[in-house]
């Protein structure tokens, strides 16, 4: 397959060099991506959910199997923002073949449902193994969310739209009995359609059980970082500000504060609760530029481009521009892509990728791994290290070198010793560390190591 290499600037918010971002060609003719999911088994397929209603698996090296994964075609409501939207794998997949997927039904309504891949072929899964775990009517076409995942508490997150029309005229998604506006939290390990998490906020007392948290617009997109178990939201804002929203995975019952507040704007503040009961975003943005709606991604925990680690990669739907945005929640810009980017994907080895009309690109910089520029297998020893470690195989002098934490913060910087290739790493704390390493301004990036 021909590869195409989009090179656009990108300058980092921490420095003032020049950094590149590309869009490598993954794969085209797939049609209506709006959502890519990792393989629940240990090889690094993607599994494509077609808005239209069918799922595609792509293979690691871009080929696409002919037979659909699943086709419920026949059930679903498809155009405009209805379809199939969303797609989760159990946990214990390869043992109960169970995925749930999130579409807009004949009745246009929210239905979560499971299905069962097929034993003899994994490759493909029985659409008539259907089990509707929920159905949440809807008054409009629109704001429909589609977003879930399963988190390390093993329960599967839901995120719902506020029903749609504009300004959420019904006022969904502060009231605390409707599922719309909100994010769900199911157990989906049951007889019955689904348990109830006994730690979800409202479980005896006001408000429906299946609600974690509330006060949503459209979280389009979310996504979990499993180092630090915090849930990333996208949620798109209904005329001016797009909003980033990020917080730990452990904490209940928070109020978003969408209709009361776009944003950290007011909005329509009419019966709402003090804003000091809400949780605003980390980050905004406004519809400057011809910016209209975020499309969510993910915070970078792969191993290759260093200049994303520990930054979240999203984008705007209708600029066409990717958003970095760095542990100060500075968003840092691309120029468009001239794009509509619907989706963002991360496989098995925390690589990113990026869908827009046809096509699915991986996302890369110019910062490139070992094996993209050609430097020998060295290794790292002792690892686990105390005082010191050691580059063997490394030839060369003058290459210094950044240690960083797994959040992407650089916490030691040092030139490696021209005697015998160490770095004094004693004054680190204990824990798993990513070396950096830099000669003649390139850069690429070893295994981690651990200090004890």
């Amino acid at each position: 397959m021909g590869k195409l290499l989009l090179w656009i600037g990108l300058f980092l918010a921490a420095c003032l060099s020049a950094q590149t971002i590309s869009l490598e060609n993954f794969v085209s003719g797939i049609s209506n991506s709006v959502e890519i999911v990792a393989s629940p088994t240990s090889d690094n397929r993607l599994f494509v959910v077609q808005q239209s209603g069918t799922i595609k698996i792509v293979n690691e090296n871009g080929t696409v199997v002919p037979d659909n994964f699943l086709n419920i075609s026949n059930l679903i409501t498809f155009g405009g923002e209805r379809g199939l939207l969303g797609l989760a794998f159990h946990p214990q997949f390869s043992t109960n073949r169970y995925f749930f997927v999130y579409y807009n039904n004949l009745q246009g309504d929210i239905r979560v449902s499971r299905f069962t891949a097929n034993s003899s072929n994994p490759n493909t899964a029985d659409p008539s193994s259907e089990k509707i775990l929920l159905t949440i009517p809807k008054p409009f076409t629109n704001h429909n969310g589609g977003s879930i995942h399963f988190g390390a508490d093993g329960y599967l997150w839901i995120s719902t739209g506020d029903g749609g029309s504009g300004g959420d005229p019904n006022n969904n998604a502060q009231n605390k009995n409707s599922l719309l506006g909100k994010m769900l939290r199911i157990d989906v390990n049951s007889d019955n359609a689904y348990n109830i998490p006994p730690d979800n906020p409202f479980v005896g007392s006001e408000g429906a059980d299946e609600i974690w948290a509330y006060g949503l617009r459209n979280a389009w997109k979310f996504s979990f970082d499993r180092i630090t178990n915090q849930v990333w939201i996208a949620d798109v804002g209904q005329g001016e500000i797009e909003e980033i929203n990020r917080v730990s995975a452990t904490t209940p019952g928070i109020n978003y504060g969408w209709r009361c507040y776009e944003g950290n704007d007011p909005y329509n503040t009419t019966g709402c609760p003090n804003a000091s009961t809400m949780t605003f975003p980390i980050a905004q943005y406004d519809h400057s530029g011809g910016k209209c709606s975020i499309t969510g991604g993910y915070l970078y925990r792969g191993n290759l481009y260093t200049d994303l680690i520990g930054k979240y990669v999203f984008a705007d739907y209708c600029s066409g521009q990717i958003g970095v945005m760095d542990t100060s929640n500075t968003i840092v810009w691309s120029p468009s892509f001239s794009a509509n980017f619907t989706t963002f994907g991360e496989d098995n080895q925390k690589q990113l990728y990026i869908a827009a009309g046809n096509t699915i690109y991986k996302i890369k910089t110019n910062n490139l791994a070992v094996s993209d520029i050609n430097q020998p297998d060295f290794l790292i020893t002792p690892n686990p290290a105390r005082e010191k470690i050691y580059l063997k195989n490394m030839n060369g002098k003058n290459i210094s070198a950044e240690i960083l934490d797994l959040t992407g913060r650089i916490v030691h910087q040092a030139q490696i010793s021209d005697n015998d290739n160490s770095i004094d790493v004693s004054k680190l704390q204990k824990g798993t560390y990513l070396l950096n390493l830099k000669k003649d301004n390139q850069k690429w990036i070893s295994k981690k190591f651990i200090k004890e």
